[in-house]
């Protein structure tokens, strides 16, 4: 396949074409910059040209500290038995935490296990986490979450989604994804809608919230099924569909049905967990209480890892085996985990985030000034810009276009790093949280700058 190509770029057009001869497009997203990234520290990518970017992603949600944060990589090191002794040593092996843990027990993955749980039972709305399933994905820890939820009836095999919703696209979790196609792909699987209307704009007029039209909904769910409706899935905001961020009073109503008929209430907060919501949790942000939890990106501050969260008394009885493979717990993914907790435990993360929040809504409302930017969305530290279709462009088109502008950046080669859009027209910003005053000052800026100089 023929890569994407920049000007002024030998080092990373060399990358971009090696790639694409050895892997094919579909490993990949879309997006018009295809960065080639060869360093990353803050908030800041480098290109092998040696250009910075700001990244505005956060390797979608990922980085929440940030890019190898010192305190972080010490601690990470630290859980692991890593020191620089070690790796000057002159012996073939050194004795330090095992890399590897199937089949077996780590005194890291117990102590994950038990500082996760804490963590979440801490808060006001967490007093079902009573266990944890891990894994080294969001999909897998949806689908077994979905999983375990089945295997309490093997009666109740119905399962209840929110349309335009992203689960992950493996298995049951690509099953209850509604922001893919509009056509069923698993017939346990029934959706309902989402309040993408009552959320269009974060200046919109605060409106009271009629839940009854979403509870009709369920209501007549419940009396075509009953008692074979075994679960319900949502995010707490719509990701992957465009960032619809909806009100407290729809996640609720939601929550209170499910306890109403027995219906177990998952709340997938991969991408909102760790501080994107302005709370630790997303759940919290919205008051309510799930039954499982489903956790990732953030939860391990770029190393692969995931987990389910849940009832005991409905992960207890789910016979040996039926939830592992061979990445979960992993030591490595444990040693993360601890180190990420201690961030958000021990430094003020969330009272700098909920500051920042004020500076990115102010600063990119003012995009608004722009004839590209139509809606901007959001909450905490994750919003979504909606572009406006030109006389030359369609608003998909145009989304493009903004992204490619702020890649190749000003006239010194200072950029910014956006992922393609959302639902076709949707730009996420989601910088890491510990994104200083001047840099979001800057950066912000810059954005503004750059949105003005794209031609559309």
């Amino acid at each position: 396949m023929n890569s994407i190509h920049h000007q002024l770029e030998t080092a990373s057009n060399a990358t971009r074409d090696a790639l694409a001869n050895s892997e094919p497009k579909s490993l990949r997203t879309f997006t018009p910059s295809q960065a080639v990234f060869s360093k990353s520290a803050g908030v800041f990518h480098w290109t092998p040209e040696g250009r910075r970017l700001y990244d505005y992603s956060s390797g979608v949600l990922v980085s929440n500290l940030g890019h190898n944060p010192t305190h972080w990589t010490q601690r990470f090191f630290g859980y692991m038995g890593w020191s620089p002794e070690l790796f000057t040593s002159r012996e073939e092996y050194f004795p330090a935490v095992t890399m590897t843990a199937y089949n077996a027990i780590t005194e890291i993955e117990t102590k994950a296990s038990e500082r996760l749980i804490n963590s979440l039972q801490r808060t006001k709305h967490g007093q079902n986490m009573q266990q944890v399933v891990w894994s080294a994905s969001g999909s897998e820890a949806v689908q077994k979450a979905l999983w375990a939820c089945l295997h309490r009836d093997p009666n109740r095999n119905l399962i209840i989604a929110t349309r335009h919703g992203f689960h992950g696209k493996k298995g049951l979790a690509g099953a209850v994804t509604g922001s893919e196609c509009d056509r069923e792909r698993d017939p346990r699987v029934k959706f309902i809608s989402f309040p993408m209307a009552e959320c269009d704009d974060i200046e919109s007029p605060s409106q009271p919230f009629d839940v009854a039209p979403y509870r009709r909904e369920l209501d007549l769910l419940w009396e075509q099924y009953g008692l074979k409706l075994t679960c319900l899935i949502t995010e707490p905001y719509l990701g992957g569909g465009g960032s619809y961020h909806p009100p407290k009073e729809y996640l609720q109503m939601l929550q209170q049905w499910c306890s109403e008929h027995d219906v177990l209430f998952i709340l997938d907060e991969v991408q909102a967990n760790f501080g994107r919501t302005s709370e630790m949790y997303a759940f919290e942000a919205y008051g309510i209480q799930p039954d499982f939890v489903c956790l990732g990106k953030g939860l391990g501050n770029g190393v692969p890892v995931s987990a389910a969260v849940g009832r005991r008394d409905i992960l207890d009885p789910m016979p040996y085996g039926m939830t592992s493979d061979t990445w979960s717990a992993n030591p490595i993914s444990c040693a993360a985990v601890l180190a990420t907790l201690d961030e958000f435990e021990t430094r003020p993360i969330m009272e700098h985030a909920k500051t920042m929040h004020d500076v990115f809504r102010r600063g990119l409302v003012k995009l608004k000034e722009t004839p590209l930017i139509h809606k901007v969305r959001g909450e905490g530290m994750v919003f979504g810009i909606e572009c406006h279709e030109t006389s030359k462009l369609d608003a998909a088109g145009v989304a493009n276009a903004v992204v490619k502008q702020c890649y190749l950046g000003n006239q010194d080669g200072l950029g910014i790093h956006l992922l393609g859009p959302l639902a076709g027209k949707v730009i996420r910003v989601s910088p890491p949280l510990t994104i200083t005053q001047a840099e979001a000052d800057e950066s912000l800026q810059l954005l503004y700058d750059l949105v003005k100089a794209t031609p559309c």
